[in-house]
């Protein structure tokens, strides 16, 4: 689109999706018909390093089984265990009682199906859960700057008109990524200077704009390698490895005083040669007087292949010995294999209380935001084939509503410092 307002009317829903050919059976007595709704979000598809792979037996977790047809939305499991914690407690608030700053997720509207579900949005409005949003796609370069200097804040002021309405803070991503950025940056060539000038503007327009609305800013995201080498993209390739510390000092001129500056990579979340990598850049940024305020650990991990929490403990701890905040920004813990047994969903469970665990256990880590909460408007399905149940919710179908899955307890008990049953 090359206008400098888009229009509401091309931030259209996708249609519905229709069932999927194929069902489950409930201990021979039930079948769950399940329906694939893939996200049309772009994302990296980070893995996660740890190989652990080993399931318990569940314990004393619900399980919804029934004895007649039923149909679910999503990748299910032939049963779902949910939640037990009340539902006066809210993650939100179990997260500041334990000193973090929020308990968040990550929201992709407008655009999406999930503006017109009353049920999602009900959920998103609960700020005994959420406290934090962070815009999933409409803060990004392709949607901000559609042509060279027009700039476009449509999408993103949405997400933060709902933010304002229910007090929540704003992760505000991102500013400089290797992806999702318009054709007319990526279909001809620049020289140095011409495209560090473009750079800073785009980053001084868009902190400028959002203001104090912004918590915190993912300024740089994804700029390395699993080698711990930087990233090949439009930005190294033409400024060279001091476009980092170029787009760090633009948002620290331009941003209003407590707007936080993270950095934002996946595969950086326990001990090892990325992360290690990681420290070192943030180091050697800082190191020049340029301000970096936070290491953002995406974290999107695999059941059974999370990293353990004192790994995680240790990795964040490494950052902060830099002076440094870490959050958890992205956080969903997938399944490779469809459906989920209920040693899977266990395993699930202890995933995400591994990973919660360690950031109420670690100062200076300040929050974890989901990467969406509910497992039809996930980016899993549409990234990795086949795979899915990332989130703590699923949708279904029938009523509508949303049920809160054990994954959800493990996020609770890691807040509360309970150990995980």
């Amino acid at each position: 689109m090359r206008s400098s307002i888009l229009s509401l009317a091309l931030l259209a829903v996708p249609a519905l999706c229709a069932p999927a050919q194929n069902s489950y059976p409930i201990e021979k007595t039930v079948t769950v018909t399940v329906t694939h709704c893939p996200k049309t979000t772009s994302h990296s598809t980070s893995k996660s390093t740890s190989k652990s792979t080993s399931y318990s037996t569940i314990k004393t977790t619900d399980v919804i089984t029934t004895t007649t047809s039923t149909t679910l939305t999503g990748e299910y499991p032939t049963a779902t265990a949910t939640a037990t914690t009340p539902a006066k407690t809210g993650l939100n608030e179990l997260a500041k009682q334990a000193g973090k700053v929020y308990f968040g997720t990550a929201v992709d509207i407008p655009g999406t199906a999930e503006e017109n579900d009353k049920y999602y949005l009900q959920q998103l409005d609960n700020t005994r859960d959420f406290g934090q949003l962070t815009p999933a796609n409409y803060m990004k370069y392709f949607a901000t700057e559609p042509q060279r200097g027009v700039f476009n804040y449509t999408g993103g002021d949405i997400l933060v008109d709902i933010a304002k309405k229910n007090g929540q803070l704003v992760r505000c991503h991102n500013l400089v990524w290797h992806s999702q950025l318009p054709d007319w940056l990526t279909s001809q060539t620049w020289d140095n200077a011409t495209l560090i000038s473009i750079m800073e503007n785009h980053i001084t327009n868009l902190v400028k704009h959002w203001g104090t609305s912004c918590y915190a800013w993912d300024v740089v995201n994804e700029a390395l390698n699993d080698n711990g080498t930087l990233r090949s993209d439009i930005w190294l390739d033409t400024i060279g490895p001091a476009y980092l510390p170029i787009a760090f000092r633009a948002a620290e001129k331009a941003a209003p005083k407590g707007v936080k500056l993270y950095y934002n990579d996946y595969n950086i979340e326990n001990p090892g040669v990325k992360a290690t990598a990681a420290q070192n850049l943030l180091k050697s940024i800082k190191d020049q007087g340029i301000r970096v305020d936070g290491a953002g650990l995406q974290s999107h991990f695999i059941i059974g292949e999370t990293p353990s929490q004192a790994d995680q403990e240790s990795n964040m701890a490494a950052f902060a010995a830099l002076d440094l905040d870490v959050a958890i920004t992205e956080l969903d813990v997938r399944a490779q294999t469809l459906p989920v047994s209920l040693d899977g969903q266990e395993q699930q469970k202890k995933d995400f209380y591994s990973s919660v665990g360690a950031c109420a256990n670690t100062k200076r880590c300040v929050g974890v935001t989901l990467w969406d909460f509910v497992d039809q408007y996930s980016w899993i399905p549409s990234t990795f084939a086949g795979q899915g149940y990332g989130t703590p919710w699923f949708k279904a179908v029938g009523s509508g509503k949303l049920v809160r899955k054990s994954a959800y307890d493990g996020i609770a008990e890691a807040l509360e410092g309970k150990s995980i049953d």
